[in-house]
């Protein structure tokens, strides 16, 4: 669940409760055990876009992004709610090709800090490639999210769309295909975005 607004002109804010939910239907194998759901967190986001130029085409923004860690559904009363932060400062680089293609990077280190824990840092490079369809909001594209943390690069193929249903409601659909299948499976979510008018 997420708020995003406008406080000025090119000075973005936002709310966000991420959740996660996990199938079971496939089954595990007897030393792995399902995750539990949870509201994986508070993020709170401010962008800052210093560079609109119309005639580049190009939007250069700075960001950050806090997250307060939150501990799993099925532990909350038993053990803290709040169980760390992410620290994530941000760049932006978005740029428009001809009248429907868009490319975007969005690069930053991300420092986990958990309280009963250890500090980890990874760098997060995440580009895409978009094709709008003309005259509508739809679009269809593809993102990869490059995570490097001790010197391993792992990667995750997303292809996605977003599609209109109203002028003021859409629905994205976004799957995830690891590079490397060892650390994580397949994954998907849905995006409901409605646009207050």
């Amino acid at each position: 669940i997420e708020y995003e607004w406008a406080v000025i002109d090119r000075l973005g804010l936002e709310i966000e409760l991420p959740a996660t939910f996990y199938s079971g239907r496939s089954p595990l194998p007897p030393n792995v055990e399902k995750p539990s759901n949870r509201l994986e967190s508070l993020k709170l986001a401010t962008q800052w876009s210093f560079l609109v130029s119309e005639k580049a085409k190009t939007t250069l923004a700075l960001g950050y992004l806090h997250e307060f860690k939150l501990a799993d559904l099925n532990q909350w009363g038993e053990e803290n709610l709040y169980k760390g932060n992410v620290f994530n400062p941000f760049f932006v680089a978005a740029k428009r090709w001809g009248r429907n293609f868009h490319t975007l990077i969005y690069t930053g280190p991300k420092i986990t800090q958990v309280f009963e824990g250890t500090t980890e840092a990874r760098f997060d490079i995440n580009t895409n490639f978009h094709y709008m369809l003309s005259g509508t909001r739809n679009f269809v594209g593809i993102e990869i999210n490059k995570e490097i943390q001790n010197g391993q690069m792992t990667a995750v193929l997303r292809p996605q769309m977003r599609v209109g249903f109203a002028e003021n409601f859409l629905i994205g659909i976004v799957s995830g295909i690891p590079i490397n299948r060892e650390t994580q499976g397949l994954s998907s979510f849905v995006r409901i975005i409605y646009e207050p008018h």
